[in-house]
């Protein structure tokens, strides 16, 4: 495991989920717990916070361990056609 830190791949990572993130289901669902007058705005962010760190762990791992079976190049072809499969199904029911 590496601890040196590109920060070209960092950076492409950061802006690559971040793009993605901004305005999906979890900000608009975080946004909407942040809006409740009763709950604290750094319980909201501590708690969204955590599940998406859980999430990328998630994520991160299940990719290590298919990476180990599957070549990296046939994994991106799988990526991306399950995005064009979600985009068609979208425009479809829209």
């Amino acid at each position: 495991m590496e601890f040196a830190i590109n920060w070209k791949i960092f950076a492409t990572i950061f802006v690559s989920v971040f793009i993605a993130e901004l305005g999906d289901k979890t900000q608009l669902a975080t946004m909407l717990f942040a809006a409740d007058k009763d709950v604290s705005k750094w319980m909201v962010f501590g708690a969204a916070s955590a599940a998406l760190i859980v999430a990328t762990a998630v994520g991160v791992l299940v990719g290590s361990f298919l990476s180990a079976y599957i070549d990296e190049k046939v994994l991106s072809y799988i990526a991306g056609c399950g995005f064009i499969i979600i985009g068609a199904y979208t425009l479809y029911t829209a």
